[in-house]
């Protein structure tokens, strides 16, 4: 079989700690034939670390390139639009990093041009293919738990400086970033991923500081200003479900599984950011949570890599991605309707403008 052609466009933190050490697992399916990133040094570097045959710092240069197929947009997150269109408009498939783009008017611009190019456009997280997140998927469907009424989720970076980071930080608290768009799209995701679209969205939020100090690694010193709010509440109708979810630059993390589902018979707790953890279960007419070891390939932490290869496997089989483009313009919906509840003090309601076709047995 002839293998796919990668570019990776982006080197940073997330590429060197959780997509390059993982390709291993593609090499019969994929190969990278390029790395981009900006500052010359660094990006050789990890070229000739990872054995990758060239490198460059323009990722238009990149995504044009004859022994490209496919990108793979690891870029910080103001940028992400502009690299994927680039990629799409020269025919190539595309694996992007979350959030998709800054709103879903532009993702839907994305998700269109997909359309017109016939190319297979894979949209991060990739939670709704984590082990547990299927697992989980499993038993609700076959009805132990009951009709499930009550979630509550929490994603949480713990408050910077961010000890042992060496990307710079700053995309992650400006106007387009913050944990609204950097963490809560796990728990979103997962959430609208198992039930459904959101119907009604109302949110809380708040800021708890101007900026910070880089404390250590190559941006020591650097002042990064929080231009976006860092503690977040926001509560979702979904299905028969009522969830809330929190999202937070702010505190320390909590002991309790990332996301918790509760119905009249029984109830489900797994982590949304660890495959290595156990999924809890509450059964019908059981009073103990009972673990349930899952099996995994990623020794532990998020599985980023299951969305390169789900991007792999749709262009070699033509399938539509489940970790798909109309999932996450539905989330950035979520979103931009939290931010909407939070400036007008009231509940939004989210336009039924797609049948979640993302939601598959």
């Amino acid at each position: 079989m002839t293998r796919l052609r990668l570019a990776i466009i982006g080197v940073g933190d997330v590429a060197q700690r959780d997509y390059l050490p993982e390709f291993g697992r593609l090499s019969s399916r994929a190969e990278i034939t390029v790395v981009c990133g900006q500052g010359a040094a660094r990006v050789q570097e990890v070229a000739e670390r990872f054995g990758v045959p060239r490198w460059s710092t323009d990722y238009r240069e990149a995504v044009n390139a004859d022994d490209v197929d496919a990108v793979v947009n690891l870029t910080p997150i103001p940028v992400h639009g502009e690299v994927t269109l680039a990629a799409l408009r020269a025919g190539r498939h595309v694996y992007s990093e979350k959030p998709l783009v800054g709103t879903a008017r532009e993702a839907r611009e994305l998700r269109d041009e997909a359309e017109r190019q016939a190319v297979v456009l894979v949209c991060a997280p990739s939670i709704m293919l984590f082990p547990q997140v299927r697992r989980v998927r499993e038993i609700i469907a076959s009805g132990e738990l009951g009709v499930i009424r009550a979630a509550r989720a929490h994603a949480i970076a713990g408050p910077p400086p961010w000890a042992g980071y060496d990307s710079d930080p700053t995309p992650f608290f400006g106007a387009e970033g913050g944990p609204l768009v950097d963490m809560a799209v796990y728990p979103l995701h997962v959430l609208t991923g198992l039930f459904g679209p959101a119907t009604s969205v109302c949110a809380l939020s708040s800021r708890a500081r101007d900026g910070f100090t880089v404390a250590d690694g190559p941006h020591t010193g650097r002042h990064v200003p929080v231009d976006s709010d860092d503690t977040w509440q926001v509560l979702l109708r979904v299905g028969p479900c009522l969830a809330s979810v929190e999202a937070n630059f702010t505190t320390v993390p909590s002991p309790a599984p990332e996301c918790e589902l509760r119905g009249d018979l029984g109830g489900v707790a797994f982590s949304l950011l660890d495959v290595s953890a156990p999924i809890s279960v509450l059964a019908d007419g059981s009073e103990e949570w009972v673990d349930d070891p899952i099996e995994h390939e990623r020794e532990s932490g998020p599985d980023h890599i299951l969305g390169v290869e789900h991007l792999v496997e749709c262009v070699a089989s033509g399938d539509h991605p489940l970790v798909s483009a109309e999932h996450a313009i539905h989330v950035l919906d979520i979103i931009e309707a939290a931010r909407r509840s939070v400036s007008e003090e009231r509940t939004i309601p989210i336009a039924e403008r797609i049948a979640g076709s993302w939601v598959r047995a």
